[in-house]
């Protein structure tokens, strides 16, 4: 669930099958204290009922016609009425949703809910359609933030594992052995960056976090990679100095491919 406010109005929006659901109910009330009321006075339009039954049509193979046909017969009549349960119930709609509790309410497909919004007020749709964009973008960025954070884990316990059977000699203390999977961490980060851990803190102390929280995707991707490669270089025996160089070449040659056209640029270790 989230909201947006549109012009001192509240709007709730909700995912179903993965599509976004807005409140008509929230929308209503920016044109009176009685939504209810506006919503039913707007199914009763004849272009809102071809409309619906167009968009019906278009999305919902279960979506009853001859039912529809009636409805649009009977719009525009005075004693015509329609509500939104009435409407779902007889043609088996899907484009608009009731939903009582501490969300309830009316809720349609973002298709129908601007087209609501229009009949509302046009200045009110572009503002709901410029907050609804605002929104949509703000969740793809936080998706990809948290893409980010996921696929810098994919191969961390196979690194790890790693280390800790080839690296990590018998009776070491709990800080020992921290320092060691340091030790490897900061030789994806030199091979990656050019730099360790704590000389990336010294270099941005103004920023929070680690190096990697910075990284784009593709550098994770890299990264990622390299973690399952140490662990199997580790296990073969290659020394660290080896093993920096082979991951910091492999590192360059695998940003080129995925930078590709972006002018990407590193110097070999030596």
């Amino acid at each position: 669930m989230a909201k947006i406010t549109v012009k001192d109005t509240s709007v709730t929006i909700i995912s179903v099958n993965e599509n976004d659901y807005i409140n008509l109910t929230d929308i209503a009330k920016y044109k009176s204290n009685d939504p209810t009321a506006v919503i039913g006075n707007w199914l009763r339009n004849r272009n809102t009922i071809e409309y619906l039954g167009i968009w019906e049509s278009l999305y919902n193979p279960n979506f009853k016609p001859l039912e529809f046909e009636g409805f649009k017969k009977e719009a525009g009549l005075n004693a015509f009425t329609l509500s939104p349960t009435k409407w779902i119930n007889t043609t088996n709609a899907i484009g608009i949703i009731s939903k009582s509790g501490r969300y309830g309410g009316t809720y349609a497909h973002k298709d129908i809910a601007f087209k609501f919004a229009s009949w509302i007020s046009v200045e009110f749709e572009l503002y709901i359609v410029k907050e609804f964009q605002r929104l949509k973008n703000e969740e793809h960025q936080q998706l990809g933030w948290s893409a980010k954070r996921e696929l810098s884990k994919i191969n961390y316990r196979i690194h790890t594992d790693a280390i800790k059977q080839n690296l990590i000699p018998q009776e070491v203390t709990p800080v020992q052995a921290n320092i060691i999977y340091a030790n490897e961490a900061d030789v994806l980060n030199v091979a990656m960056f050019g730099m360790t851990a704590k000389q990336w803190r010294e270099a941005n102390p103004e920023l929070t976090g680690n190096i990697r929280d910075y990284a784009t995707i593709n550098e994770l991707i890299c990264l990622s990679n390299m973690e399952n490669l140490n662990a199997v270089f580790i296990e073969q025996g290659m020394p660290q100095s080896k093993r920096l160089v082979k991951l910091n070449q492999i590192a360059i040659q695998q940003m080129s491919i995925l930078e590709s056209g972006n002018n990407y640029s590193r110097k070999l270790l030596k």
